[in-house]
């Protein structure tokens, strides 16, 4: 139920259209569990559990992104907001609102005439995350957009400058043709005083990076297999969950963390509403989510091909984690 909306400094715009939507998962899906390494969009992890499994995530003692970046944003968050007098605070991908509450938390008197706009496929999560912080800040408007964050910037009008983030390494869940391409369509909609915050998990030792998403609770295996209660239910497929491994292993050659969910057993699965069954053998694997770790060098380097630049660079005490501002190029 919509219970943010309750005041004028609230707004939602729910740019999904459910055939369209529909159709789209279904020829994502279909095209992904019929190609010859099976594969699925993570994005579908994020109905409301997969949204507060992802929460939970965050607190565990292996994930250790979540605490480097939320560090780097209090230590950076004045320096950040400095000049910044009102505008629009965008947050694409926004799930919970800890990492924005630092910047807020230095935005000081520019408040009244902030907006905060927030973008992320979860209603659930945007209403909790919004209710929460128009109590917290009583001067702030919230705009929550309910969207795929690559398709928000047109519904996102100009209201002074703009500062636009993508925390949480999420640049690393796209592959570098991906990411040029997303980053290239943020440029070309940026104006000349935006800016662009983006948080960057760092190339490490194999065995932090694995341990962050292989966890002792199995919290991420929990929310790696919650897609498959997606796809049950929005595609009627008959997944049995127990029938999968969660896999997550650190490829060193691709530097990045590979996802999979792996067959424990033969089996054949049945989506009615693809009008397919597919036949999984025992080891077989979904791939389901790419995490790429990233080299300084990396970063500018993908970065300049979208036509940015970087102003800024954050980093932790141990570089494991990097929070990153760019600016369009100029022509």
């Amino acid at each position: 139920m919509r219970t943010a909306d309750n005041t004028d400094r609230f707004e939602i715009i729910d740019c999904r259209s459910g055939t369209a939507a529909g159709e789209e998962m279904k020829r994502e899906v279909y095209a992904g569990l019929t190609a010859a390494q099976k594969h699925l969009p993570c994005k579908y992890f994020y109905d409301s559990r997969g949204s507060a499994l992802f929460e939970r995530i965050c607190g565990l003692p292996e994930y250790y992104p979540t605490r480097m970046e939320l560090s780097i944003l209090k230590s950076a968050s004045r320096q950040l907001m400095r000049g910044m007098d009102g505008g629009s605070l965008i947050e694409l991908g926004s799930g919970s609102n800890w990492k924005i509450r630092r910047l807020l938390d230095a935005a000081n008197g520019c408040l009244p005439r902030l907006r905060y706009v927030a973008v992320d496929v979860c209603e659930s999560a945007l209403l909790g995350s919004a209710e929460e912080l128009l109590h917290l800040y009583p001067d702030l408007r919230v705009s929550a957009i309910v969207s795929d964050y690559r398709c928000a910037l047109d519904r996102i009008g100009r209201d002074g400058d703009r500062l636009i983030t993508f925390f949480g390494g999420t640049i690393g869940n796209m592959d570098a043709r991906e990411a040029r391409s997303f980053l290239s369509s943020i440029a070309a909609a940026m104006g000349r005083r935006d800016r662009l915050l983006i948080g960057a998990d760092m190339v490490k030792q194999k065995d932090i990076l694995e341990a962050a998403y292989n966890d002792d609770q199995g919290v991420t295996a929990e929310f790696n297999k919650n897609i498959l209660s997606v796809m049950n239910r929005e595609l009627r497929a008959a997944f049995d969950p127990s029938c999968f491994e969660h896999e997550a292993f650190y490829r060193e050659d691709r530097e990045c963390i590979e996802m999979h969910l792996r067959a424990n057993r033969d089996l054949s699965v049945e989506i009615q509403d693809l009008d397919l069954e597919i036949e999984m053998k025992q080891g077989e694997t979904i791939f389901t989510e790419v995490s790429r770790k990233f080299r300084r060098e990396t970063l500018e380097e993908t970065a300049a091909d979208a036509g940015l630049r970087i102003t800024k660079w954050f980093t932790d005490r141990k570089k494991w984690f990097s929070v990153v501002e760019f600016v369009k190029k100029r022509a």
